[in-house]
């Protein structure tokens, strides 16, 4: 993700975790640390920041629930949803989640549509303190 998308190495985000849990859902976990390049105003991260590491860990997900069939098409971001919560302070993370089947997505690409799919994601402060939530929908555009 950090070759194909500079701008999240620009923001210094780190990948924690992107794998699939228990229940086959795709989980992945980015985080932003916490430094003066990145503060707002109040000396924690810029809102832009925490909008931009949301949307980093949902494509994250999306790539990697649709690495099969992205040589056929490609992931975009269709819309983008935030709430900020509470202040954040110090390093966050955005835990984005699939919680569609992506086998009823690919079955949407198959049947020749172009499938659109919300990720949700949970922006939280390293000890797990929820700051903000986001949901981006997503879309495989074929080729």
């Amino acid at each position: 993700m950090l070759a194909a998308v500079p701008f999240a190495r620009t923001l210094g985000f780190e990948f924690v975790k992107v794998a699939p849990e228990a229940d086959g859902a795709i989980q992945a976990v980015v985080r932003l640390p916490d430094t003066s390049a990145t503060h707002n105003h109040v000396g924690g991260p810029h809102a832009g920041a925490m909008f931009t590491l949301g949307e980093t860990a949902s494509g994250a997900v999306v790539v990697a629930a649709f690495a099969p069939v992205l040589d056929r098409a490609t992931p975009l971001a269709v819309s983008a949803e935030i709430a900020y919560r509470k202040l954040a302070m110090g390093p966050v993370r955005a835990t984005a989640r699939l919680d569609r089947p992506a086998a009823d997505v690919v079955a949407e690409l198959d049947a020749g549509e172009r499938p659109e799919f919300p990720v949700r994601v949970e922006i939280a402060t390293e000890e797990g303190k929820p700051t903000g939530e986001m949901t981006v929908v997503w879309t495989l555009r074929p080729h």
